[in-house]
């Protein structure tokens, strides 16, 4: 949008950003797996299911859930485990996590069993005065809710040191020097912690004993694949067949979001405006359509019943075609992946397929008030699963450092 932003600050203390779950469906009073809301506050979420798993005293694996939240937040969120008792899980004292309820349902939590999440946000230090940066911010609002949002996918998507996208084309191409590389080296000062940069720095000179030494212990897989480089002579393939499948399809997803953000930035600003060729997407049920006559679609798309849409791409991506396909292919055929990699890609849970442009926050709202840490605009609003809350307060903003959080993990 061509219009000044509030500036501000997005997490001042983890208070300022509360979200929670809006589940998929309801669990149904009955069955073997145990369904647990639980409220954290100022950790990620896989965090805290090591610790629940470990007070608990099951394997972190059997823990089920639906979708990941920001560390520096309140999040409320739903998780389950079988055959344990609801006493036992009612009776945990974490110092972050909060056992909220207990239910029980006939199957196990997965990702994308979820249907949206709520957020209360404030903002702080904002760039104009309170009456105005309310009156902006209330402006823009309502311009998002009825032209929608751009859904790009946010900064944590790409882990701590934004390149989880070059690991996964890594992946996909199966090239094992790129990917170790990745993985353990390429210092970055300003994106890595002291211990970090240290031990990637002493990778990149063959010192695999010590870097593994400096890694945090969170930092399980580069541990261990340094340790194995050290007892493997360097052979980095080695490194590349340690790490499990679910971790190298999370690369790839990376890799795709990527991509989508790529195409997206390419059709700014005119996401509301269909295209001869354009895939668009049915926000009623998810299905998508050839558009083939765009002045006939256009009405639907200015009552965000349609949005154009961008790839996730896979063996399964429609190609467009036209003027569309002419912003889009070139960004990915620019990739040159080739048969065997989009194999690999399948392998790995990435079918291919396509996500709209643009997202319409719903039930959104803006207040200014002052509290203890002084002035402050609170926005609360709905989104559906997998839109960034911070994609739309960027777009008040007009800052995205500030609103992009830190990522979870």
């Amino acid at each position: 949008m061509d219009r000044s932003g509030v500036g501000g600050v997005v997490k001042a203390r983890p208070e300022d950003f509360f979200v929670e779950e809006l589940p998929l469906y309801q669990p149904s009073g009955s069955g073997t797996h145990v369904y647990i809301q639980i409220e954290k506050k100022g950790i990620g979420t896989r965090e805290a299911l090591d610790r629940l798993a470990k007070v608990l005293n099951v394997p972190r694996r059997e823990i089920g859930l639906a979708g990941l939240k920001d560390a520096q937040a309140v999040a409320r969120q739903w998780i389950s485990i079988e055959h344990v008792a609801p006493e036992q899980v009612q009776q945990v004292a974490l110092r972050e996590v909060r056992v909220l309820q207990t239910t029980r349902h006939t199957n196990k939590l997965k990702p994308g069993h979820l249907a949206g999440n709520r957020f209360v946000v404030r903002l702080r230090k904002l760039a104009l005065p309170l009456p105005q940066a309310a009156e902006t911010a209330q402006e823009v609002l309502s311009i998002l809710s009825r032209r929608g949002v751009p859904n790009y996918f946010g900064a944590q998507r790409f882990g701590n040191h934004q390149d989880n996208h070059l690991l996964g084309k890594a992946v996909a191409q199966n090239d094992v020097d790129a990917f170790a590389d990745l993985l353990l080296g390429h210092p970055n000062e300003q994106l890595d912690s002291p211990p970090v940069f240290q031990a990637r720095n002493l990778y990149e000179q063959g010192r695999y004993e010590e870097a593994a030494k400096l890694w945090p212990g969170q930092f399980f897989d580069q541990r261990r694949s340094l340790r194995i480089l050290a007892g493997a002579r360097g052979n980095k393939k080695r490194v590349y067949y340690t790490i499990d499948k679910h971790l190298k399809g999370l690369f790839i997803s990376a890799y795709q979001s990527y991509l989508f953000n790529r195409v997206l930035a390419a059709r700014m600003p005119n996401i509301d405006k269909l295209l001869l060729g354009d895939m668009a997407y049915l926000h009623v049920n998810g299905a998508c359509f050839r558009v083939e006559q765009p002045e006939v679609e256009q009405p639907r798309c200015d009552r965000l019943e349609i949005s154009p849409t961008g790839p996730l791409l896979g063996g399964r991506t429609t190609k467009l075609t036209g003027p569309a396909g002419e912003t889009e292919n070139p960004i990915l055929d620019g990739e040159n992946l080739n048969d065997q990699d989009f194999r690999q890609m399948k392998h790995l849970g990435a079918r291919g397929g396509r996500r709209p442009l643009r997202f319409q926050p719903r039930n959104a709202s803006v207040t200014s008030g002052t509290d203890d840490l002084g002035p402050y605009l609170e926005f609360r609003f709905e989104l559906d699963a997998g839109c960034y809350a911070t994609t739309l307060l960027a777009e008040i903003t007009k800052d995205r450092t500030a609103a992009s959080p830190e990522p979870e993990e």
